[in-house]
């Protein structure tokens, strides 16, 4: 009995320390990204928490640690933490703002821990191993091209852009470097800023202005629902006139397979881009080959064809 006793105890203090042991052998990966205050960042958040239980299945020694913020002070507040109390061996971060997030990043950097950045760069060049972002020129020289095999010289097309920063200058130079020469008229444009009241409000100053619209370049799902709303309450919904968005909202992808000639087709802005940046951080670990560098992700072009590889139901976004 008392062998027995001794071998159980001795057994369990083993296990323990096992247990331990794989605890700190595991890899830890801190994740964080702003607070979701609109629609494609709460898909982001969605595809993020997939990503994770996915990873960590397939991987059993890497732990995921996700945090959201709601403002800056407080994401340099949470990469602290995952420094000091949670002692991260790399860092996937979106951040909330470039400027305020670049030397609590730098910091993160100082302790040996792989930087990845998603989607907003910090000020300071050269903190991040690894950077993974959407391709705005390339959305809207897509979008452009797709207009100009729509339209011919003389049609009229009106834009909504989104809020005045540098992404949205991206988006817009590239579409109208496209677009230059081929004879379509751009009627107006104006800030819609990604809201959908903005661009109901935006589209039906555009409506009351001009009787002859063609195509509406949205930029935005989010601005593209407003739009398609102003259309319909104006009964203009059906004259042949048709909305270019972009992101891919679950709404519109969803539209786009039904055949809807009103939104016919959507240019990608990933929402899975902070899974994605997970992925490639973890193969950092895992790959024999070179993982760091820059990972710009295509601009697709979304239509019938291709629109179920991009239908997530599941999703919020």
């Amino acid at each position: 009995m008392l062998k027995n006793t001794i071998f159980a105890l001795t057994l369990g203090a083993a296990m323990a320390l096992g247990g331990a042991a794989n605890a700190a052998d595991k890899i830890k990966i801190g994740v964080s990204y702003p607070t979701p205050t609109h629609a494609w960042a709460a898909g982001m958040n969605w595809h993020a928490e997939q990503a994770e239980k996915r990873l960590e299945a397939l991987h059993p020694d890497i732990d995921l640690i996700l945090v959201n913020s709601p403002d800056p002070a407080s994401q340099a507040s949470a990469l602290e933490d995952m420094v000091s109390v949670n002692q991260i061996d790399a860092l996937v971060v979106l951040p909330f703002e470039s400027d305020p997030l670049t030397d609590p990043v730098l910091n993160v950097k100082k302790s040996g821990a792989l930087i990845t950045v998603v989607d907003r760069g910090l000020s300071r060049e050269g903190i991040e191993d690894i950077y993974v972002a959407g391709n705005n020129p390339e959305l809207g020289r897509v979008s452009a091209e797709y207009m100009k095999g729509r339209l011919k010289s003389g049609d009229n097309i009106v834009i909504l852009r989104g809020i005045p920063t540098t992404i949205d200058n991206e988006r817009f130079d590239a579409f109208m470097a496209e677009i230059e020469g081929s004879g379509i008229n751009v009627l107006d444009y104006k800030h819609a800023n990604w809201n959908r009241d903005d661009g109901f409000e935006v589209m039906q100053d555009f409506l009351s202005r001009f009787p002859d619209i063609d195509a509406v370049w949205a930029q935005d799902d989010d601005i593209a629902i407003g739009v398609v709303a102003a259309l319909k309450q104006a009964g203009r919904d059906g004259d042949g006139m048709f909305v270019v968005g972009g992101a891919g909202m679950k709404e519109t992808i969803k539209a786009i397979m039904d055949g809807n000639e009103l939104q016919p087709i959507d240019v990608l802005y990933p929402p899975a881009m902070l899974a994605t940046a997970m992925d490639v951080t973890v193969a950092a670990f895992k790959s024999n080959g070179p993982v760091a560098g820059r990972y710009i992700l295509g601009a697709t072009l979304i239509d019938q064809s291709n629109a179920d590889q991009f239908y997530f139901p599941d999703s919020p976004f």
